[in-house]
């Protein structure tokens, strides 16, 4: 397996991954890192996906393992040592309150954070934030310390006491150690004056350090009770450690922070590289995968699935073969070990074995060649592998006689069809394109060259054998046209198989560009479909709309006409019933209103439609008639139609239609309201001048401005459509409104 990660470059990926890890169990653990089960991957993809989205501070936790590991073996640790692994337990505690609540991947790294009550409490009560050992830490060396400072102040007045008294026979009035004793500086040449212990002399022997026989009793005590300091402090310090190293929790708290930092440290990954989290599958699909190692990289997609389970490669040396052997390779490790994989999209099965044959081994020590070489690993792979397993091998069949080599070659590729698993293959052997042609499970693809610039686009073309462009090239280079026509009669089969191939590219690039065209038009149709059917549902939005407001209009007419007649039969009641019968005739009167004789429509009479617009009569119907309004047909009561004057245009000389400026209005700086007044003016000055479409100027900025105005564009019937200017006038800071 080793052999096949290095094959692989996976190392290189954890190396990288190891350089985004905070901490030193992080980083062993990335250094580490392997293919894992199925559902532990699983949940390192969902770590590392929330990783991306929730980035974890984890400053000041990185030498608890190691302090740790020391407390363990029962060492001593320091007070900054100690405060270094009270400071990281404390920053986990405050982690795991953090993640907790999220109740995600994350949160259930965190539940293995310990508590750590007892050291965090004993801690701060110990120690100063210098490390130090308070006088606090216990009562031992509380009573030790308050008999430390007076005798050392006793010490100090009578050494200043005794330099008051002989300043002939001081160098400098001031106290200093010497042996960790208290010792004042002396003229050499009054020595004789201070009797004393001389611990200590200047490098010109001018002055003498002395400790003064008043003091050297004190001294002793002093030094004692420093021993006895020094050996309390000590206690504490291990008692501390201790306390660390009993600590149970303190093992799963530093896995769980190293896991923390290696999904942190996958998620730095993923955003530097632009990796993906893969999903596993029954097929091993790639879209737009890529090697994560290579720089500015081509990217370039594959699918193999039930049916096809083999990718047979040719094409020409330094084409990019081998390098996407590597990057199946990676994505198919890299998922399995948890990371996200170099593709936009990525469906891989999981399989229980990647086997690997790339690059050249020859082994000195057991004098095999590299044919040899290739042979035992191909071995091994038809005797290990299984129907979950992937196999990537290269330059298959190279190393030995073209003929001999493409008959083992293709026998291997038969056992290993058998196998059932999934595979890639690279080879310059032309049976093996013929074979993968005409074996089912199996498909031939190459990589482009450009044969203008005499170099390869690394670009994955599936369906498709490569060519060798041997010949080609050397024509290029004008090799000379005689060698060049006898080395194509000395090809097998008079070179047909590349001229065939080459026939075959040609056809392939048109086909492509007649795809590139369909799909282009395609897109242009689409628009234009969806644009009508936008157009009708307004049309008929436009008439319910104007069929509500009829219903309500006719509704009020009978409210008016009933109350007219309820005050009628009153005032006939009251007595007046002359006047009410007159008034009664007047009202019949004003109802029964001849019907209007609908005008005669023809087809192609240009009619004004009931509310608002102008269409051309298609067809008569009796009392309906068929309207063509723009883009759509409206089916309406012929009585309701108003025949129009035809219209002229009117026209430039050569033909020409007078082009009618469109508006342009800056709202950049105003207001929502104000902005919706400026549109509300322009709107109608538009309509009035005729214009057919109107630039709202506003920006891009938050959005909050084009969202207002066109939400107001929608519900003004003087809108025909909306949309964003090309980009190079403006794109989404301009909306166009077609009136």
């Amino acid at each position: 397996m080793r052999d096949v990660l290095e094959a692989l470059e996976f190392p290189e990926i954890l190396r990288r991954l190891a350089e985004k890890a905070q901490t030193p169990p992080g980083r062993a653990l990335a250094e580490g890192l392997r293919p894992l089960g199925e559902e532990e991957a699983l949940f390192r993809h969902q770590l590392t996906e929330e990783a991306l989205a929730y980035p974890l501070d984890l400053s000041g936790v990185g030498d608890l393992f190691a302090l740790y590991q020391k407390a363990l073996r029962g060492e001593r640790l320091s007070g900054s040592e100690l405060l270094l692994a009270h400071q990281a337990l404390r920053r986990a505690v405050a982690l795991k309150a953090e993640l907790l609540p999220l109740r995600s991947a994350l949160s259930r790294v965190a539940e293995g954070i310990g508590e750590h009550a007892a050291f965090l409490r004993r801690v701060p009560e110990a120690l100063d934030e210098d490390g130090s050992v308070k006088d606090e830490a216990s009562p031992r060396l509380k009573e030790i310390r308050s008999r430390l400072r007076p005798l050392r102040e006793e010490i100090l007045n009578r050494l200043y006491d005794l330099m008051d008294r002989h300043r002939e026979a001081v160098q400098e009035r001031f106290v200093t150690l010497r042996r960790e004793r208290y010792v004042i500086p002396v003229k050499a040449s009054h020595q004789h004056q201070i009797p004393g212990l001389l611990l200590d002399e200047s490098e010109s022997g001018a002055t003498l350090y002395i400790e003064p026989s008043r003091v050297v009793h004190l001294n002793n005590r002093l030094v004692q009770l420093r021993m006895e300091e020094e050996r309390e402090v000590a206690r504490i310090l291990l008692a501390l450690s201790g306390l660390l190293a009993e600590d149970p929790e303190v093992e799963g708290t530093a896995r769980a922070l190293a896991l923390l930092d290696l999904a942190q440290a996958q998620a730095r990954l993923s955003r530097e590289l632009g990796l993906t989290r893969p999903r596993f599958a029954q097929v091993l699909s790639l879209k737009n995968a890529f090697h994560p190692l290579i720089e500015r990289p081509v990217k370039n997609s594959l699918q193999l699935d039930e049916k096809t389970r083999l990718l047979l490669i040719t094409g020409p040396n330094m084409g990019g073969k081998t390098a996407f052997l590597k990057t199946v390779g990676l994505a198919v490790l890299m998922a399995q070990s948890g990371l996200f994989v170099a593709a936009e999209e990525a469906r891989l099965p999981w399989v229980d074995r990647v086997f690997a044959d790339i690059g050249d081994e020859q082994s000195i020590q057991e004098s095999l060649s590299t044919f040899a070489s290739h042979l035992l690993r191909l071995k091994r792979m038809l005797q290990e592998a299984t129907e979950r397993s992937l196999f990537l091998i290269d330059e298959l069949g190279s190393g030995t006689d073209p003929e001999e080599g493409a008959a083992l070659a293709q026998a291997i590729l038969e056992a290993l069809l058998q196998k059932g698993g999934y595979g890639l293959v690279t080879t310059h052997l032309s049976p093996l394109k013929v074979f993968a042609q005409r074996t089912p499970g199996v498909m031939n693809a190459s990589f482009r060259f450009d044969l203008e610039r005499l170099r390869p686009t690394y670009e994955l073309v599936l369906g498709v054998p490569g060519r060798s462009y041997a010949l080609a090239i050397a024509r290029r280079l004008e090799l000379g046209e005689e060698i060049l026509a006898r080395a194509e009669a000395l090809l097998p089969q008079g070179g047909r198989l590349e001229d065939l191939l080459e026939e075959l590219e040609r056809e392939r690039l048109a086909l492509e560009e007649e795809k590139r065209r369909l799909e282009a038009l395609l897109k242009e149709v689409e628009g234009e479909r969806r644009a009508l059917k936008e157009e009708k549902a307004r049309w008929e939005s436009a008439r319910a709309e104007r069929l509500a407001a009829l219903e309500e209009e006719i509704l009020q007419a009978i409210r008016r006409t009933e109350a007219e007649l309820k005050a009628l039969k009153e005032k006939a009641k009251s007595g007046a019933k002359r006047d009410a019968l007159r008034e009664l005739m007047e009202l019949r009167a004003r109802y029964q209103k001849p019907k209007p004789v609908p005008p005669p429509l023809a087809p192609g009479t240009l009619v004004e439609v009931p509310y608002g617009g102008k269409g051309r009569v298609v067809e008569v119907r009796g009392e309906e008639a068929l309207v063509q309004v723009g883009a759509v047909k409206l089916s309406l009561k012929a009585r309701e139609l108003k025949p129009l004057p035809e219209e002229r245009e009117e026209r430039r000389p050569g033909g020409l239609r007078p082009q009618v400026e469109v508006k342009e209005v800056d709202l950049r700086g105003l207001t929502v309201e104000e902005a919706l007044l400026e549109v509300e003016d322009a709107l109608r000055e538009a309509v009035a001048l005729g214009l057919p479409s109107l630039r709202l100027l506003h920006g891009k900025g938050t959005g909050a401005l084009r969202q207002a105005i066109r939400e107001a564009l929608k519900r003004d019937k003087r809108v025909r459509a909306f949309h964003d200017a090309p980009p190079h006038e403006g794109g989404h800071g301009v909306t166009v409104v077609e009136l």
